[in-house]
């Protein structure tokens, strides 16, 4: 299995939209940061995690030339944003896109992209096919299993995913007993940190490392990165061995 970091940066990315601070007007490209997502490579088979509203360019970046499917972590639009393009690929491989995802995200791809879902759809639409997941252990079309951990993004219920030694896990603010116990063995993490100081809904620096302690994982890449944290430069000085600021474009293999 190859990952590729498609996006590492927060809800508004990096550079944020008239900042001038000096991480926004840094020329290193590794502080440039997409939505958050993850493209997952298993031989010819490739698997999304989120599609928010960078998804086009990150399919363009990453020469992306089929897709099999997508799975949402929830349902904010920083994470979901970009479905529309799934059109491209329904095009080429001419069949629908499958989606695995909970109810909630289900109820807002009905609300957010209705025109999917209507009784008489207007020709060129995205082709969907919904896979209701929960908290239990799912199989991918290509027979990989997929054990889902429920996080809290403040009071809302956010999947993270593992699958084999890598869990990925986006906007946690709180992880139970019970969860953390399904990434136990983990060899990669890649974990959300916004920055140093307290967030109401986001691991900080002081919390995504106690959790990296408990989980004890080979390698961590932090993601979810604000430009409040610093350049990606800085980060590392911050950061103990093992633990690294991840990047757009980044990738590895298990």
């Amino acid at each position: 299995m190859k990952v590729t970091l498609l996006g590492t940066g927060t809800s508004q990315g990096v550079p944020i939209i008239a900042c001038d601070c000096h991480v926004c007007a840094s020329k290193d490209s590794k502080d440039n940061r997409l939505r958050c997502s993850v493209l997952l490579s298993f031989d010819e088979e490739n698997y999304v995690i989120d599609s928010g509203p960078d998804f086009r360019q990150q399919m363009l970046r990453e020469k992306v030339k089929s897709l099999n499917g997508i799975l949402f972590t929830h349902e904010h639009k920083d994470h979901l944003a970009g479905l529309d393009d799934v059109r491209a690929f329904n095009h080429k491989d001419k069949k629908p896109m499958e989606i695995y995802c909970d109810s909630n995200v289900k109820t807002a791809l009905h609300r957010e992209f209705h025109y999917v879902f209507q009784e008489n759809k207007y020709p060129g639409i995205p082709k969907l096919n919904i896979n209701l997941i929960d908290k239990n252990r799912f199989t991918l079309q290509n027979g990989i299993e997929v054990q889902p951990i429920e996080v809290l993004h403040y009071k809302l219920p956010v999947l993270g995913f593992r699958i084999k030694n890598f869990t990925y896990i986006t906007d946690a603010k709180t992880v139970s007993e019970e969860e953390r116990q399904k990434i136990r063995g983990t060899k990669v993490l890649v974990i959300n940190c916004l920055h140093e100081f307290e967030h109401v809904s986001h691991f900080n620096l002081k919390e995504a490392l106690e959790f990296i302690e408990d989980i004890k994982p080979e390698i961590t890449y932090l993601t979810h990165i604000s430009h409040y944290f610093g350049t990606h430069e800085e980060i590392i000085k911050k950061l103990p061995k093992n633990v690294f600021p991840a990047y757009d474009g980044l990738s590895f293999e298990l």
